[in-house]
């Protein structure tokens, strides 16, 4: 069986699985990331064989039932890509599983965004395969976490700070703090 791990939906995207819910959720989305390849995702669509969750993260609930299929946009596919997604009926909760290697609402990457960020701060210039404005949004938003999160004083470089913010389960380019 594949490797399954539960996040809220809302925190930043984790490496493990963060967090546990209480009480009722009314709804609450948490994403599951899964070891997937994403061609063979792309290539099979509804037919790909997600993993089912033997119980409910949030509730423990046995009773994990299939939610049908959201479409979601990954770079390098013309397409949007049909994402599994399943219900707890006992707290109602809504797991959608999602690739693991890609952040939380975003469409590139982790791979990606520290290679273009990389790029640009030893070569001092973006990737031309990617947008550029994308690719800034992420500079100004790792920045601000960076600031944010670890000080003015973080003197050991942004592609460090990066990682750091990883493994505290941050999402070092999203705009929300």
């Amino acid at each position: 069986m594949e490797k399954v791990r539960a996040v809220d939906y809302r925190d930043l995207p984790p490496l493990k699985q963060v967090g546990h819910c209480s009480g009722p959720q009314n709804g609450r989305i948490l994403i599951l990331y899964v070891e997937a390849a994403i061609k063979e995702i792309f290539s099979l669509g509804r037919r790909y064989p997600w993993p089912r969750p033997a119980q409910c993260p949030c509730c423990a609930g046995r009773k994990v039932w299939g939610h049908g299929y959201v479409l979601a946009f990954f770079d390098g596919f013309a397409e949007g890509l049909w994402l599994r997604r399943y219900r707890c009926p006992e707290c109602r909760c809504v797991l959608r599983v999602r690739p693991e290697g890609y952040l939380n609402r975003f469409q590139a990457s982790v791979e990606s965004i520290r290679l273009s960020l990389t790029r640009r701060l030893n070569r001092g210039r973006w990737p031309p395969y990617l947008s550029r404005s994308r690719q800034r949004h992420w500079m100004r938003a790792l920045k601000r976490k960076v600031e944010a999160y670890l000080g003015k004083s973080w003197a050991k470089g942004l592609l460090a700070a990066f990682d750091h913010l990883l493994s505290l389960r941050k999402n070092p380019v999203s705009r929300s703090i």
